[in-house]
C-alpha cells in the first residue's frame, strides 16, 4: 500500500479507534491538532489534552495491541486506510467543518475496508438510503435508481440494511455495477445476518467499509455515526421512503451540512413511510427526483446527464401555424359554415381564411361539405 502515513500514525489510529466510539468529535479534534501519535501518547501517560473527559484511559490503551489487530485483519483480507494513504477518500475531510449532531461528528480516524475496490473510487458516488420496512413501490424505485446510476458508472453506496438499502445494492448488482456497503459494525461481521451472502459478495467484488475495528458489534449510536460517513463519502444522497423518525433522515441531514446534493423520492401522500421524505422536499432540504435520470442530472458530471423536459405526444394541430390554428378553432364540428362566417369568427380576411382551409383540408383536419366547411373526424381528437 503506497502511503505517506507513518507506521506510528497508523498504529496510533488503530489503538484510538478501539478506545473511543466512532464519530466522537473529541478524537477528531485532538488528532487533527496534535497528530495521532502525540494524542495517543498523551492519553497513555494520562496527560489530559484539554477535553477534561478523556482521562482514566491509560490502562485500557496500554493493553491494546494495534500491531496484532492489523495482522489479524490482514489475514481476513481487511486493510486499515488512513489519511496519507493513496486511496484515502479526501472528501471525508469535509466532516471537520460540518459540526456535530447528537455529539457525533468529525472525520474518522481511519477506515477498515474489505474488498478489491479502492476507497478513492467513491469521490463521484451516490448514496441511496431509506426505510427498512420499505413498500414494494419504494423497493422497486430504489432498485431502479441503483441500477440506473450504476449503469452510468457511478458507485452506489448504502448500508446493507433491510428494505431500501438492500434494494439499492441489488439494483446496482443487477447491471454488474459497483456498490459499496458502509457498516455500523466491523467489516468481518454480517449485519443483518440475513444479508451475509450480499455482504460476502460485496467484500469479494466491491467494498465493505467501517470506521469500527473488526469484531465490533452494531449499536444504535454507531448507526448514527455511520450515517455521516455515508453522506461524506458520496457526492449526493437520495432518500427513498423515510418515516418522520427514520435514520435515513440523519444521512440526509449530514449531506446537507456537507453541501452535497440531497434528493427525495416522493411517495403517496398517505404513506407513513414517505412522510419524512415529503418534509425534506416541503422545507427545501431536498430536491424532488423520480428517476435515475433526475439523480444523474444532479450528481453526474456537469452537462453529462441533462434531462429532457417531459412532453405529451405531438399532435397534428401542434405543427400548425398560429393563423391556421385560429381558422381551425373557428370551424364548426357538426353543421358546416361558409368561409365568410368562419373568417368573422377567426378575425381574419376571407382570402386568408380560404387559403388556410385549403391547407387544413390537405392535412385532413377539415372537410368541405357543400358550400361550407366543418371539422374532419381527425380534428376532434
Amino acid at each position: 500500500m503506497t502511503s505517506a502515513a507513518s507506521d506510528a500514525d497508523r498504529l496510533a489510529r488503530v489503538a484510538l479507534s478501539r478506545l473511543g466510539e466512532p464519530g466522537d468529535p473529541r478524537f477528531a479534534v485532538h488528532t487533527a491538532q496534535m497528530g495521532a501519535p502525540a494524542f495517543h501518547d498523551a492519553l497513555l501517560h494520562e496527560r489530559d489534552p484539554g477535553s477534561g473527559v478523556l482521562t482514566d484511559v491509560a490502562t485500557r490503551l496500554a493493553a491494546m495491541q494495534p500491531e496484532r489487530d492489523l495482522e489479524l485483519a490482514a489475514r481476513l483480507g481487511i486493510r486499515f486506510v488512513v489519511p496519507g494513504d493513496a486511496e484515502w477518500p479526501e472528501q471525508l475531510d469535509g466532516l471537520m467543518e460540518a459540526g456535530e449532531v447528537q455529539r457525533r461528528g468529525g472525520p474518522p480516524l481511519g477506515l477498515w475496508a474489505k474488498g478489491p475496490v479502492r476507497l478513492d473510487r467513491l469521490a463521484g458516488s451516490l448514496a441511496v438510503v431509506g426505510s427498512r420496512s420499505a413498500t414494494t413501490y419504494g423497493g422497486d424505485l430504489a432498485a431502479a435508481i441503483g441500477a440506473g446510476v450504476a449503469r452510468a458508472g457511478l458507485p452506489v453506496v448504502s448500508g446493507a440494511a433491510f428494505g431500501i438499502d438492500q434494494a439499492a445494492h441489488r439494483g446496482a448488482l443487477a447491471v454488474d455495477g459497483l456498490t459499496v456497503a458502509v457498516l455500523a459494525c466491523g467489516v468481518d461481521r454480517a449485519y443483518p445476518t440475513a444479508h451475509r451472502s450480499l455482504l460476502d459478495h460485496l467484500a469479494g467484488h466491491g467494498l465493505v467499509v467501517s470506521e469500527l475495528p473488526p469484531g465490533s458489534a452494531p449499536t444504535r449510536l454507531r448507526f448514527l455515526a455511520r450515517n455521516r460517513l455515508i453522506a461524506a463519502l458520496t457526492r449526493g444522497t437520495v432518500v427513498v421512503e423515510a418515516a418522520v423518525r427514520s435514520g435515513a433522515l440523519s444521512t440526509a441531514n449530514w449531506a446537507g451540512r456537507l453541501n452535497r446534493a440531497v434528493m427525495g423520492v416522493p411517495g403517496p401522500v398517505t404513506s407513513a413511510q414517505s412522510q419524512g421524505v415529503h418534509e425534506l422536499v416541503r422545507t427545501g432540504a431536498a430536491m424532488l427526483v423520480t428517476s435515475p435520470e433526475d439523480v444523474l442530472e444532479l450528481v453526474g458530471e456537469s452537462g453529462a446527464h441533462l434531462v429532457e423536459e417531459p412532453r405529451g405526444p405531438e399532435r397534428q394541430r401542434d405543427r400548425l401555424s398560429l393563423r391556421h390554428q385560429q381558422v381551425l378553432d373557428a370551424v364548426p364540428v357538426a353543421r358546416p359554415a361558409h368561409v365568410d362566417s368562419i373568417s368573422r369568427s377567426a378575425g381574419l380576411s376571407i382570402s386568408d381564411t380560404g387559403n388556410a382551409l385549403v391547407r387544413l383540408r390537405a392535412v385532413g383536419l377539415v372537410e368541405a361539405d357543400g358550400d361550407g366547411w366543418r371539422l374532419a373526424a381527425l380534428a376532434h381528437h
